[in-house]
């Protein structure tokens, strides 16, 4: 490799130093001026200048080694569908910015949000009720239809809820990840880590081969609602990573809102919580419509069976269930229907899109 390197080179080694956050990088670019310079000092200067903690300076001075490998990693980043976008690109998201801590540089697969459009960031628990996954995919595929991009972190639960809604509609959708852009996790999502950046893009700021840590989530959640315009906290317990990121979005200036649930599950705490300390309700796609002004049709409401196509007992039975998941025994007791009829009529209900079992034997309608 040629031993001439640029200034982005230097930037790129940088944004490897697992010491190193997007504050200290930017005081060292500002205290020397480029990249380069901030390389050639030395770690016993930097500690003696305070700019750097005795570990940050140990770790600056032993990557010292390693300029030429990132150099060549960086400059193969194309070959494996990879972009690195730094804050000194035109490419850089705009609404990324002005946010406090704003990462130097974005590992990208596929596109990065598009600056130009609305864009609603839905996030929420990853042990989530089966009406929670339905609200969040029923939102994603409505905000999607609406041309509004939807954001999140793909985690189990309501953020793959939310990507599921947009994909269905091939709708834009961008996941921030906890981790490399070439690691997929949770691994159980491969299918829609490879369908995203297709529609939208993969994001990350951690460097390539990163694990998902426990720590990288909350600086992974800045930059969620940091690329959105509002963020819709679908489900989530009293004390949550999702509360926590509707916190940042709030100290970003961003809105946020919350899907009411009931007041006995944990599950709808935190976003009663929100609701009752000012965020805005959610219940339907129109309210954040709305929030958006987007001009926006009949097909944009709730979608509600029509039940006219029923035969009389099916009817019965559909009148039977509601959101939360009711036991077949319970089902068949209201019914009054005959255990067999009963099960064939759920059968035929569910294969006509009327009803569907978040687990065994438990049914609900189907949004």
């Amino acid at each position: 490799m040629s031993a001439e390197f640029s200034e982005r080179d230097y930037l790129y080694w940088f944004c490897q130093l697992p010491l190193f956050g997007a504050l200290t990088i930017q005081m060292l670019m500002e205290r020397f001026g480029s990249c380069e310079t901030a390389y050639r000092m030395e770690g016993s200067r930097l500690k003696e200048e305070k700019l750097l903690n005795r570990a940050a300076a140990a770790c600056f001075d032993a990557m010292k080694p390693r300029l030429e490998d990132t150099t060549r990693e960086y400059r193969g980043l194309t070959d494996r569908g990879i972009r690195f976008i730094t804050y000194l690109d035109e490419e850089y998201p705009e609404r990324l910015r002005n946010i406090y801590g704003k990462p130097v540089g974005l590992y990208v697969k596929g596109r990065l949000p598009d600056d130009n459009r609305p864009s609603a960031a839905i996030i929420g628990a990853r042990a989530a009720s089966g009406y929670g996954l339905q609200i969040a995919r029923m939102l994603g595929a409505s905000l999607s239809r609406a041309g509004v991009q939807i954001i999140s972190g793909m985690a189990l639960g309501i953020d793959g809820a939310g990507h599921e809604g947009a994909l269905m509609e091939r709708g834009d959708t961008y996941a921030v990840l906890g981790c490399g852009v070439d690691v997929c996790y949770p691994k159980t999502h491969l299918d829609m880590y490879l369908q995203i950046p297709v529609r939208g893009g993969v994001i990350s700021e951690f460097p390539l081969g990163s694990e998902a840590l426990k720590s990288h989530f909350p600086m992974r959640n800045r930059l969620i609602s940091g690329l959105a315009d509002v963020i819709i906290v679908t489900e989530a317990r009293e004390r949550s990573g999702s509360l926590i990121t509707a916190e940042l979005a709030l100290e970003q200036g961003r809105e946020v809102m919350a899907v009411p649930g009931m007041i006995t599950s944990e599950l709808s705490r935190g976003c009663n919580q929100l609701i009752h300390q000012g965020a805005a309700i959610v219940t339907s796609p129109d309210d954040i419509l709305e929030y958006f002004q987007i001009k926006h049709d009949k097909m944009l409401r709730l979608p509600k069976k029509n039940e006219n196509t029923l035969a009389k007992k099916e009817k019965i039975v559909y009148s039977c269930l509601d959101l939360q998941p009711k036991f077949f025994d319970r089902v068949v007791e209201e019914s009054g229907l005959p255990l067999g009829e009963c099960m064939t009529i759920l059968l035929e209900l569910e294969l006509k899109g009327y009803v569907m079992q978040p687990t065994g034997h438990y049914y609900v309608k189907k949004i």
